[in-house]
């Protein structure tokens, strides 16, 4: 019997017990005693004790600031809408998603959401975590003829300066590489994070070529350094004449063969910024290029690059047989941007004003319903 049903049998007895003659009450004590495993004389007491006295409901330790409902609700619904953050970025999301939330917010719920804590997202939205797990295909071939004219780099993690990118390309073949088929050139800005993606036919020369002119072209800060990996879409003389042979020429450098660590930054937004959202299924319509390019263009670059926030690697060293990593506190690429003394007030100045004018539940919706109409092509 649990302590909720003695109490409730406690409450229905007392009345009798008071009531009964010496003998009765005997047999009632007996029967109490055996069904709710009390002391005899603990059980005595609580018979003859008054119902406002006779059992304390009350709580101990601090006062429960986030037990409302809809703090919970509140918290869920950005959550999933922002593609299930950590509770350190979803801190940082809240400021920037609850002055746009679509639905009126009671007072004492929107003071609790602007000061809780990670860990106290962590506790309560425990039940509602889920883990993902899922591996794709590589498609790098080794473009070995041209591989002595591009230096090999290994120390991009310490660039601070916004204009030195790793790029890479996620492939969407599903589960064969035969055949042709989409490609999306994924690049990221090792300062900033800021980020941009284009869809390509294949891994044609020319069509990488012209993804990362206009992936340059939508950069709020002068491109200084290109990093990719060994792959031959990358490593050909398109590229090299295009970044070398200019009037101010940009750093090309790659990483080592079989050290996929080298591109740490690229290959972490490949899974956030990609698969997560178009998935593993093979995008084999030359159609889907254009549609995907609309989408990455307009609501997609916008999201990502001035709504979700993400962390830094600032600092890490061994500790017996543990490494210990250090990051910084999350910021979006915007928020990088405008902490940064090497871009332009200006673009700093247009792209606040663009800000200023995006909602991210209406992007988030728009792009809902631009990626259900790309994966209803695929479906086909």
């Amino acid at each position: 019997m649990g302590p909720k049903a003695r109490h409730e049998y406690g409450d229905d007895l007392r009345p009798r017990y008071r009531k009964a003659s010496q003998k009765e009450k005997k047999i009632m004590l007996d029967e109490f005693v055996a069904n709710c495993q009390y002391n005899r004389k603990y059980a005595i007491r609580l018979l003859k004790a008054s119902p406002k006295t006779s059992h304390k409901t009350s709580h101990r330790g601090r006062k429960k600031h986030y037990a409302h409902p809809g703090i919970l609700e509140v918290l869920t619904f950005i959550w999933r809408r922002t593609n299930l953050p950590c509770s350190k970025r979803l801190k940082i999301i809240l400021s920037l998603w609850l002055p746009h939330y679509p639905y009126e917010i009671p007072k004492e719920v929107l003071d609790a959401l602007l000061k809780i804590s990670p860990a106290t997202i962590d506790r309560l939205m425990k039940p509602d975590r889920a883990k993902y797990q899922k591996k794709g295909l590589t498609f790098t071939k080794p473009g070995t003829l041209i591989k002595k004219h591009i230096p090999i780099k290994t120390n991009q993690w310490d660039e601070t300066k916004p204009g030195f990118i790793e790029v890479d390309s996620v492939a969407h073949c599903g589960n064969s590489g035969a055949g042709s088929f989409a490609f999306t050139i994924d690049c990221v800005d090792i300062a900033t994070t800021w980020t941009e993606q284009r869809a390509v036919w294949g891994k044609g020369e020319r069509g990488i070529l012209n993804a990362m002119i206009n992936i340059e072209q939508s950069l709020p800060f002068e491109l200084l350094g290109f990093d990719c990996d060994n792959g031959s879409e990358f490593l050909n003389w398109h590229l090299v004449r295009h970044y070398l042979k200019r009037k101010k020429p940009v750093q090309f450098t790659r990483s080592r063969a079989y050290h996929k660590n080298d591109n740490a930054h690229i290959e972490e937004k490949n899974w956030t910024h990609v698969r997560q959202y178009l998935g593993y299924q093979r995008f084999d319509k030359i159609e889907l290029v254009d549609m995907l390019n609309d989408l990455y263009t307009t609501e997609w670059r916008l999201y990502f690059n001035f709504f979700i926030p993400s962390v830094k690697l600032v600092a890490k060293h061994r500790l017996g047989s543990k490494i210990i990593k250090q990051y910084d506190s999350p910021q979006t690429p915007l928020q990088r941007i405008m902490d940064s003394d090497q871009v332009a007030d200006e673009k700093k100045t247009q792209l606040i004003d663009l800000f200023n004018t995006l909602n991210p539940f209406v992007l988030q919706e728009q792009m809902s319903a631009k990626i259900k109409a790309i994966m209803k092509k695929v479906n086909e």
